[in-house]
């Protein structure tokens, strides 16, 4: 090893941003999505930091290169 120390930066990060479709545009939801499961009719997000959100709807896309979930709300 040549004393460099392992950091984020390095590693190859693979985890998805999440958008919502607003006016036929995808708007960023949430960064960094490591999980996407359902929950009482809701899509609970969860991020690689633990951060959680929920959303009526469901998965229009998932654009898995682009490292995109894009989500169709049902209800506001």
């Amino acid at each position: 090893m040549d004393g460099h120390a392992f950091t984020l930066e390095d590693s190859i990060m693979c985890e998805a941003n999440a958008y919502l479709m607003k006016d036929g545009k995808e708007e960023l939801f949430l960064e960094a999505i490591d999980t996407v499961e359902p929950d009482n009719g809701n899509l609970r997000l969860t991020t690689i930091f633990g951060e959680q959100k929920f959303v009526k709807g469901r998965i229009s896309r998932l654009a898995l290169v682009d490292h995109k979930v894009v989500i169709e709300q049902t209800e506001e």
